[in-house]
């Protein structure tokens, strides 16, 4: 899918550009390649700089709620420092590294709710312009499917996905923002947690899971959440049975009674100085569930795709909801121009 724009900031009859993705999802830490095309205007124009910007749409809460905004979260020089000729005609390839906490948009090919794109910006000669923004997909590492797969298998459904700005205290995020999966507890768990909140943080490492149960209250106890982490690499994939696993993680999330030790309140991503570190996560479950029949979390996507608030169309984001996250952006720049 590709948007073309004329370069406003240069007036009519200026450069125009196209930038085209190579096709299939790319993974958090992996290549994203493709091309720039650009066509002269009605005049020789200098090429500067051709930048590309990662941009999200992410969700803050505030004192009157919650909003919505675009986050640039890494911003590449992919070219520039020629001379584009008038009616002209170039293309300029690229490859960049996405980073490694880039938010997964989809699973086995349906979309998660997320919504990333990747906008082209040209400086020429002194002035500069967004003229082209592609929607960005990414899937999981194989770590990441792994575990949404095995909670899939084991009852968990999936609900909706967003990324929240912030930073979850006692974690190695490096993004302003993180992504939260938000899950429903399978049936034994049901009574006592509304949801569980899955977070990946994606290094060269490996991969700190994070899971959160928002606990119900009981009729003398108020509802809590209670967070457990932990860290797994892509060794353990061949090895690792990751049903058993993941149940283990479950049940030590249910189990946890809370209290401050380990714990940090949905709300203050930011952490509070008075509550604890994130608990880490016990040794890998062994449970009786390898090889079960249930189907993984890919067929529970499907299932609860429906009514995703992101723009899905056919696994696709839809054009419009990436033009939502241009429009945001320039707001925001509009308005610390102001300032």
């Amino acid at each position: 899918m590709v948007f073309k724009k004329l370069l406003g900031a240069i007036g009519v009859g200026g450069p125009s550009v196209d930038t085209v993705l190579d096709g299939g999802p790319v993974l958090p830490g992996g290549a994203l390649a493709g091309q720039v095309h650009l066509e002269g205007g009605s005049s020789d124009a200098e090429i500067e700089q051709i930048v590309l910007e990662l941009v999200a749409r992410v969700e803050a809460e505030g004192h009157d709620g919650e909003h919505e905004g675009a986050v640039v979260f890494d911003r590449v020089t992919v070219g520039g420092g020629f001379r584009l000729d008038e009616g002209e005609r170039r293309s300029v390839p690229f490859s960049l590294v996405l980073p490694w906490e880039t938010p997964v948009t989809e699973l086995h090919g349906q979309a998660l709710g997320v919504v990333l794109g990747v906008r082209t910006e040209l400086h020429i000669a002194g002035a500069r312009d967004k003229g082209d923004l592609d929607p960005l997909r990414v899937g999981p590492l194989p770590v990441q499917e792994a575990v949404l797969d095995a909670l899939g298998r084991l009852g968990y459904g999936f609900r909706s996905a967003d990324l929240e700005l912030g930073h979850i205290h006692g974690t190695g995020q490096q993004l302003p923002f993180y992504q939260e999966i938000e899950l429903t507890p399978p049936g034994q768990y049901a009574h006592a947690v509304n949801e569980v909140e899955l977070t990946f943080l994606a290094s060269p490492s490996g991969v700190e899971v994070v899971l959160e149960a928002d606990k119900r209250g009981g009729l003398f106890s108020g509802g809590h959440d209670v967070v457990n982490r932990h860290h797994v690499s892509e060794a353990d994939i061949a090895s690792a049975d990751w049903v058993g696993t993941v149940e283990g993680w479950g049940r030590a999330l249910m189990e946890r009674h809370g209290g401050a030790h380990g714990a940090y309140v949905h709300g203050d991503p930011h952490g509070d100085p008075h509550h604890a570190g994130l608990h880490h996560g016990g040794g890998h479950g062994h449970g009786g569930h390898h090889g079960s029949s249930r189907p993984g979390m890919g067929a529970a996507v499907a299932a609860g795709a429906v009514g995703v608030a992101a723009g899905v169309a056919g696994g696709l984001v839809a054009a419009e909801v990436v033009d939502e996250i241009g429009d945001a952006f320039e707001e925001e720049e509009e308005e610390s121009g102001e300032d």
